[in-house]
């Protein structure tokens, strides 16, 4: 929700925070009272009202989401402390053992190709600028 209001901010063209976006200011705490937060005491002195949280009603009506973000995260925690010797870094991920130095061959729709370090390519989509279709390793192509 705090995220969200400042994506309400942007949209309006609310400036809703200073000193580099450490201080959340009343305008921030206004677009917060509307999304249902409020802030529990007074403003912090270096972040101001950046801890505003739920209502009673606001949690109410989100109870279910709530829990399944709580179940979520849980399973996320679960699986993470499972598999603490990797890090999940995308599809590409996998084919990081290739012989070209970690480098893999990805392919668009036209059939264009690039050798890529897998952990770039698992970072963000890399579009071909003939086609428009987002590069992706051989074997995931189709």
């Amino acid at each position: 929700m705090h995220e969200a209001v400042h994506g309400i901010a942007a949209v309006r063209r609310v400036r809703d925070t200073s000193r580099a976006g450490r201080y959340h200011n009343r305008k921030f705490l206004a677009i917060a009272e509307e999304l249902g937060l409020q802030q529990p005491g007074e403003p912090h002195p270096s972040s101001g009202f950046s801890s505003a949280e739920l209502t009673p009603a606001t949690q109410r009506r989100y109870r279910l989401t709530i829990l399944r973000l709580q179940a979520a995260l849980a399973s996320h925690s679960v699986a993470m402390a499972a598999d603490t010797a990797r890090t999940f870094g995308g599809p590409a991920a996998r084919h990081s053992l290739s012989t070209t130095g970690g480098r893999v061959r990805a392919i668009c729709g036209c059939g264009r190709n690039v050798r890529i370090v897998s952990s770039v390519l698992a970072r963000v989509p890399i579009v071909c600028g003939g086609c428009g279709k987002v590069f992706r390793v051989e074997d995931m192509a189709s």
